[in-house]
Formats: C-alpha cells, sequence, structure tokens
C-alpha cells in the first residue's frame, strides 16, 4: 500500500515534461527545470528493493544555473528545498514534487545564501547567509526576524523538532545555539572544535545534539528542550566520537542522526562513513 501511495505521489516527476510544471512567466522558470527519467528504461537495469517489486531508479533530474550544495525536505516529503550560492536572487528555489513545479521566493538577493531550512511546522523558510539567519514567513512573504550569529562564516544550519531552537555551526569553530523565544542574539556559543564545523544537528526524538569537524571529531551533547517556557534549554557534553583521520586539513564533514534510535551516522574526507551506536 505504501509503495503504491507513492508511485502516485511521484507520478508527477517521473511523467513531467522537460521543464516541468512550472508556470512560463514565473521567476523559477529561469532558475530551474525538471526533466523525467523513465524508471522501466530498457538501456539500464534496475533491481527490485521491496516485496512490491517494482523497480527502483531515477525520477527526475533538476537542472538548475549555477552548482547546488545544499538540499534540505520538508518534514512531510512533499516539499525540498536547493541552495545555490552564486545563483543571486534565484539562490534559494523551493520544489515540490508531488506537482514537479518549483518556486523563486525572493526577487533579490540578500547576502550570498549558504544554507535553507524548513521549520518543522509552520510556514517558515530559515535562509542562512554567511553572518546572518533571517526567518521567513512563505504564506506572507514577509521577512519576520535576523539573528545575529556572530560568526564570520556559517556552514551549517538545524532546526529543532519544537521549532523553538536553530543551531549554526561556522568555519570559525563555533557551535551558536538560538532561542527564537528569547531573541535574535545568540542563547549559547560553544566552542569545543579544535577547527572548522562541517555539520551540526538535533535528533529528531532524542534530548540529543551533534557537531562535526574538521578536526576529525563528532561531539555529542545532551540538549533538553523543556516545554516549560520558564526554563532555560539544558545543553551538557556527552561524548567526543573519533575514527575519522584528517585528510588535507579536512576531517568528518557530515553527521546526521537515526530519525528513530540514538544511533549516529558521520561521513568524513578519509572516504570512510560511520555508525556510532547507543551514544
Amino acid at each position: 500500500d505504501d509503495s503504491e501511495v507513492t508511485d502516485a505521489l511521484l507520478s508527477a516527476a517521473s511523467s513531467c515534461k522537460h521543464g516541468g510544471n512550472i508556470a512560463p512567466e514565473s521567476r523559477a522558470a529561469k532558475a530551474v527545470s525538471w526533466t523525467s527519467l523513465k524508471r522501466h528504461n530498457s538501456s539500464k537495469s534496475y533491481t527490485a528493493i521491496s516485496a512490491y517489486g517494482v523497480k527502483s531508479g531515477p525520477i527526475a533530474v533538476l537542472r538548475t544555473n549555477r552548482d547546488v550544495t545544499s538540499v534540505k525536505w520538508h518534514r512531510k516529503g512533499d516539499y525540498f528545498s536547493t541552495v545555490s550560492p552564486k545563483a543571486g536572487a534565484a539562490a534559494v528555489l523551493i520544489h515540490q514534487l508531488s506537482k514537479a513545479a518549483s518556486q523563486q521566493p525572493f526577487g533579490k538577493a540578500k547576502g550570498e545564501a549558504q544554507l535553507a531550512c524548513f521549520h518543522p511546522q509552520k510556514p517558515f523558510l530559515f535562509v542562512a547567509t554567511k553572518e546572518h539567519v533571517r526567518v521567513y514567513h512563505l504564506v506572507k512573504q514577509v521577512m519576520v526576524k535576523r539573528l545575529m550569529s556572530g560568526c564570520r562564516h556559517i556552514s551549517s544550519l538545524d532546526v529543532h523538532v519544537s521549532g523553538d531552537h536553530v543551531i549554526v555551526g561556522s568555519l570559525d569553530r563555533r557551535l551558536v545555539w538560538f532561542d527564537l523565544d528569547l531573541a535574535s542574539t545568540p542563547y549559547k556559543t560553544l566552542k569545543y572544535h579544535e577547527r572548522a564545523l562541517r555539520s551540526v544537528g538535533f535528533h529528531p526524538r532524542y534530548p540529543l545534539m551533534a557537531s562535526a569537524s574538521d578536526d576529525g571529531s563528532i561531539h555529542v551533547f545532551h540538549s533538553m528542550v523543556y516545554s516549560d517556557l520558564m526554563r532555560n534549554p539544558l545543553i551538557v557534553p556527552v561524548k567526543v566520537l573519533r575514527g575519522h583521520s584528517v585528510v588535507k586539513s579536512l576531517g568528518a564533514l557530515s553527521m546526521v542522526f537515526h530519525p528513530t534510535q540514538p544511533w549516529l551516522f558521520s561521513a568524513g574526507a578519509d572516504g570512510n562513513i560511520h555508525l556510532f551506536q547507543d551514544l
């Protein structure tokens, strides 16, 4: 049943004409185009990956004018955002999978966008430039807040599942925590790593937070967020995970938590992907 629902969701993307279902007069028409890839391509051999038995393979290709450096999904799985820092006003694009359509939310560039991330519940979009994080209301099409990080170059961004807390990692070794209910300035600034931070993230289920750095280590923190608004978040260092070797001044490049288990995956410049269990 899930596979049939998935096929229905992907039908627009897998059968779209060149360019996708983007209005020709829209800004996005010049910034991105969709191209359908038939999954049952006789020239390629795809193997079944589920009991449902349908062969798997690429669905569609999205081509942008400049290199894409970041992709983030919306929690519900239909929308995703892409960031092309060198594309000017078209740096941030929002795509809808079920319609094979794209939108360009901004007509002008305010700084060079580095990252974009959706709010887990509300129609907000977080866009990070090198020094600031701007929060936009997608329905009202206005900026609602600008977060002052104090960093020289933001490299990573994540939003807590509650939607009230944001963490930012930077190339100048800082992990910055924002409490959106308190202020536009950092609630905490942590400097535990010896080199640049490449990836930060919250666990979607457990009170855990982690940061990966070019020093080859991953720092795991207990990060408890209370439902009582009068209590401040509790941040306590828990573990330092080592295993990646430093290659040409690059170490642990990316990390992500398992969606339900207290596990952490990390990828490094040494070409290895590690799984750390039972944090």
